[in-house]
């Protein structure tokens, strides 16, 4: 390129200078698609590269993507003309885009055998991407080869939009990571990293990005509000994710990608069941209308395809929606969307009958991804409708078994009805331990939907799964046949809620009442059972022709009922009826020979077994029967050849054969009295073999409880050892030793329990331990049973231990125990809330605690308890008053009894203000009596303190009296000593100078003359005192201070005391005192 040639960009223009300053203006607004004219000037120019990128962009930008790629490759003409390739880098990164651009609206596969959108004359994506990288390489070794170096922001960008759309998502990162190291604020590194954390599921961290993007640029295309609204709605902010793309949709109104987003929100807003249905319906017209704008607009897309499909499809449009999974199938660049489009493919060839190219489809779809929970059911329906029922269990198991098992209950039910159906080739056992694994996953599935119910109880959005399934009709009759030979309880619930379902569809099946009847005659409950068969009669009666196979099996089971009920004519007459329609019905034959045993008439009833022996010799359970009538007619002889025909001719592995042919031999050896060494070996082998048939029988069904039993009792009474034959221990053993105790059943269920170990055996143990009273023990059995075998789910045991803990509490008086029977009770009514039963017994036990803690003195219950009962029996009026008037046909209790209860509970509680009125004065009075008694103790601790407090106080009055008293009876024995002291000296001046010592007193003393003499008397009696001191010289040392005759000194010392007080009236006192601590040593040394 000359340097005369120059470009300048004004505006919406071009000016291209060609040689002789001649400038050719192009204008970019009116560009004419036929690139011709502009490549000769461009040529003509030798244009710098940026002239022919710009040129070309603005060609691809306008949609004429053609003529952008002509441009481009003149341009790389040019270039290598001019020998200027060096600078064709950016020339080659423009035609990788453009085939980018191409492969987005390419193909990912073609069809070959597409119905009706079919591809030809088109290049696949996989082409183009590859020619895209071959022009990215050829651009870095032009470069490499120019010396300008490989790389660079354009390069790393054109890049990194290949691989991510090769799906290289760790070589985008990279590319586009390397970008924004330099720039990072580049819009398209920016999108493409955002992107990539997106599909990594990286949802926070791409909203991030995606508003960075929008931030930087408001209107970028594409527009990155459609990013952020994915990110929210990954997040779970679905209102927010919704404005995001409606913003989207007012800034871009023909962007199809915000129309197909704010479609398929629509579609699933009317799925939401909180809403009317005229608002789901609107929903539902809005997302088909969106739907459509998507895919008018961008016909290429395989997700506003798929979406539309689904529509066509629900529509009934199968050509259409066959078209539309056909251009999903082509055009989808993920692999969901190539799932989705074979799997609705394979459901319109489905629906259409083709199921050849559905099971193809179907095949494809799960080859992709094995855990699809519709193309696993899919697959498995085309399975099974090639009779490959063995594949299609196969195909639900991968589905369901780790790892990454699915959650969907719809596999789950049909997986367990494909298993509870017999196929070819299953063994028995085989076929019993698919038979448990069908249970099983019944069970999880109606788990599954309970779950589903509580949470939408909760405020979830309820899932439709929990409804069609939870009202599929055969499926619960399926559940009830697979649990009928296990758990009745759980076929009488299955079968309940058949007949719940069948009735709320007003097309109630004979079947399902005469099974009702079945399992309550079963129960015991024959009044119902009668009502039920009854009723199921007149159904089958009103279906013609199709009822009367109905009929027999039903009028069969009401005469049965009508026999055990007692009403012997109408069962006899319905036998007849039976019989009259079908001679050979030989169960007929059979209870009426067993009503004419009953009846004392033998030979009758014989001849009626013959009858029926001569049609239906084969029969086990007629010869089963027949060997009880034989039994029972104390036909021990025919009845053992009989048993043993049975055996050897017909089944040798009948049980009942076994166990009567064991009985036989048991009581046969047992009642022999031949007591020769022959009859006793030969009883000896009759018990021998006894246990040995019971024995066989256990192996072939180990819950046969009559074969347990008898070899129990074999072994209890030690049949094979003394009792048998063998060496006895003493003469009188044998028979205490068979007779020991009176528990035998519970020796036999111990026995059994040993080698059987099943709830049942636990049950019988309490119902044993019950039976005697010994309550404690039968709630331990009830609970072992409850806890380890049924997990405390098991009705029945409940409500034993409900009936025990009661007759506990009626026993004991026990108002805990009769609160721990309501616990069970209402244990049992969360687990079969439709049993009303358990409503009547939880009345009743509410009424009877009421009851019981009325009967009880003050003093053994407490308000609360009283309060707490009387609302229980409260509550207990209300279910009577419920029981009574309900209106349904068949009640498992007396509706007499329950309004009779209502009666008596009324006038029960009539006395209950009295009862609490008495209660709250008992321990209003109990309460005063505790406060008056810690009061009385409280003064009795005050007074005890008061009189210890007066002693210690007079302790110490008496310590400080008696320390007073030795205190001054020591001053007065100094001062004694004293004076004594000072008479003497007194006494030697005197016999001296008598005279002049009398002129001197008489001159100094005056009018006191008469005090010498006082001095005289008081030194007399004070010398006589000491006199008597002298000789008890200890009397005021401290240890006699306190001793009693210290105590009787006392008067001679209030004397020596009033003395001494006539003596203070003088002068002398004072003198006496002058010289107190010398006249106190002296004494010391004195008294020791």
């Amino acid at each position: 390129m000359s340097e005369d040639v120059t470009y300048v960009g004004s505006g919406r223009s071009i000016d291209i200078e060609l040689g002789g300053q001649e400038v050719i203006t192009i204008d970019l607004d009116n560009l004419d698609p036929n690139p011709e004219d502009v490549l000769d000037l461009l040529k003509e120019g030798q244009c710098r590269v940026s002239v022919w990128t710009k040129l070309a962009g603005e060609y691809w930008r306008r949609g004429y993507l053609a003529a952008a790629e002509r441009i481009a490759h003149s341009a790389i003409e040019s270039l290598q003309a001019n020998g200027t390739t060096a600078s064709s880098p950016p020339i080659y990164a423009l035609l990788a885009n453009i085939q980018i651009a191409h492969a987005q609206k390419a193909p990912k596969l073609v069809l070959s055998e597409a119905r009706e959108d079919k591809l030809t004359n088109v290049r696949p994506k996989e082409e183009y991407y590859r020619e895209a990288a071959q022009y990215l390489n050829t651009g870095e070794r032009a470069a490499a080869e120019g010396g300008e170096g490989v790389g660079g922001t354009l390069a790393f960008l054109t890049r990194g939009i290949q691989q991510l759309a090769t799906r290289s998502m760790d070589d985008a990162m990279r590319s586009f990571e390397g970008v924004l190291a330099e720039k990072p604020t580049n819009v398209v590194a920016l999108l493409g990293k955002a992107r990539i954390l997106y599909a990594r599921r990286s949802y926070p961290q791409a909203l991030k990005l995606f508003q960075q993007v929008l931030q930087l640029n408001p209107h970028c295309i594409p527009d990155p509000r459609i990013g952020i609204g994915l990110c929210l709605w990954a997040m779970d902010y679905k209102s927010k994710a919704k404005a995001a793309w409606q913003r989207s949709l007012e800034v871009n109104p023909t962007d199809w990608p915000a129309q197909l987003l704010l479609g398929l929100e629509s579609i699933n807003a009317s799925k939401t069941e909180n809403l009317s249905e005229q608002d789901r319906a609107q929903a539902f017209l809005a997302g088909t209308k969106f739907i459509e704008k998507a895919f008018n607009a961008n016909q290429k897309s395989a997700a506003a395809a798929n979406a539309l499909c689904e529509l066509f499809l629900r529509k009934g449009s199968y050509k259409r929606a066959l078209k539309l999974a056909e251009r999903t199938i082509q055009f989808a660049d993920t692999l969901t969307l190539l799932t989705e489009g074979n799997l609705r493919a394979a459901r319109v060839l489905h629906a259409e009958g083709s199921l050849k190219e559905a099971t193809k489809y179907y095949t494809t779809a799960t080859d992709g991804q094995p855990k699809h929970v519709l193309g696993a059911i899919g697959m498995a329906q085309m399975q099974i409708q090639n009779d490959e029922i063995a594949a299609a269990i196969h195909t639900l198991d991968l589905l369901l078994q780790p790892p990454n098992p699915q959650r969907s209950v719809e596999a789950m039910v049909m997986l367990a009805s494909l298993r509870a159906h017999p196929r070819p080739g299953v063994s028995s056992s085989d076929f019993a331990q698919e038979k448990a694994k069908a249970r099983e996953l019944f069970d999880r599935a109606i788990k599954t939907l309970e779950q589903d119910d509580s949470r939408t109880s909760n405020g979830h959005i309820p899932q439709h799964t929990a409804s069609y399934i939870n009202d599929d009709l055969d499926m619960h009759i399926e559940i009830a046949r697979l649990w009928q030979e296990e758990s009745l309880d759980r076929t009488t619930r299955a079968l309940k809620e058949a007949l719940r379902l069948s009735e709320a569809n007003e097309q109630v099946d004979p079947r399902l009442l005469n099974n009702m009847g079945a399992l309550q005659h079963m129960e015991g409950n024959l009044a119902e059972a009668r009502a039920l068969y009854e009723e199921s009669l007149t159904k089958a009666a009103s279906l013609g022709p199709d009822g009367e196979g109905m009929s027999t099996s039903m009028l069969y089971n009401l005469a049965r009922v009508y026999e055990d009920s007692g009403d012997i004519t109408m069962a006899k007459e319905a036998y007849d009826k039976l019989l009259a329609r079908h001679p050979e019905y030989v169960d007929a034959k059979v209870r009426q020979a067993q009503m004419l045993a009953d009846l004392n008439q033998s030979n009758e009833a014989h001849d009626l077994l013959k009858q029926a022996m001569a049609s239906q010799n084969n029969n086990l359970n007629l010869r089963a029967f027949y060997t009880y009538f034989l039994i029972q007619s104390n036909f021990p002889k025919p009845a053992k050849d009989f048993v043993f025909a049975t055996l050897k001719d017909h089944d040798k592995h009948d049980v009942y054969s076994l166990c009567a042919a064991g009985w036989i031999q048991y009581h046969q050896s047992r009642e022999s009295r031949d007591l020769s060494p022959k009859g006793l070996e030969e009883r000896r082998r009759g018990f021998q073999r006894s246990a040995e048939f019971y024995d066989k029988a256990l192996l072939l069904d180990p819950l046969c409880a009559f074969a347990a039993q008898g070899l129990a009792i074999v072994t209890a009474e030690d049949a094979l050892g003394s009792f048998g034959g063998g060496p006895a221990t003493s003469g009188g053993d044998d028979p205490q030793k068979r007779m020991r105790n009176a528990r035998d059943a519970l020796d036999i269920f111990a026995k059994i329990r040993e080698s059987l170990n099943d709830g049942s055996v636990y049950l019988n143990m309490g119902h044993c331990y019950y039976a005697r009273d010994e309550f404690d023990r039968a709630i331990e059995s009830y609970e072992t049973a409850s806890v380890r075998f049924y997990s405390g789910h098991n009705v029945s045991v409940l409500l034993c231990l409900c009936r025990t803990w009661y007759a506990k509490a009626s026993k004991d008086q026990s108002f805990v125990a009769m609160s721990t029977a309501l616990k069970y009770a209402q244990k049992a009514l969360h687990l079969q809330p439709s049993d009303k039963a358990i409503l009547y017994n939880i009345a009743m036990v509410q009424q009877k605690a009421a009851e019981l803690l009325f009967g009880l003195s003050p003093s053994k219950r407490t308000l609360k308890d009283l309060e707490w009962a009387i609302l229980q029996a409260g509550h207990a009026q209300r279910l009577f008053a419920s029981l009574a008037a309900d209106s349904a046909s068949v009640v498992p209790y007396s509706r007499d009894i329950a309004d009779q209860r209502r009666k008596y509970g009324e006038s029960m509680l009539r006395r209950g203000d009295e009862h609490l009125a008495t209660q709250k004065e008992f321990e209003a009075e109990a309460q005063a009596k505790l406060v008056a008694a810690r009061l009385r103790r409280q003064m009795e601790k005050e007074k005890l303190e008061a009189i210890e407090q007066e002693r210690v106080e007079e302790h110490r009055r008496q310590a400080e009296k008696l320390a007073e008293e030795r205190r001054k009876a020591r001053e007065q024995a100094q001062e004694w000593t004293r004076e004594v002291q000072m008479e003497s000296d007194e006494e030697r001046e005197r016999k001296s100078k008598r005279a002049a010592r009398k002129v001197k007193v008489e001159g100094e003393s005056g009018d006191e003359g008469a005090e010498p003499k006082k001095k005289k008397r008081s030194g007399g009696k004070l010398k006589k005192a000491i006199d008597q001191d002298v000789d008890n010289e200890q009397l005021f040392s401290d240890d006699e201070v306190d001793s009693k005759p210290a105590k009787k000194r006392v008067p001679k010392k209030r004397v020596v005391r009033d003395d001494e007080d006539q003596d203070a009236v003088g002068g002398p006192r004072k003198k006496q005192y002058k010289s107190k601590e010398i006249l106190s040593d002296t004494d010391d040394e004195e008294m020791s």
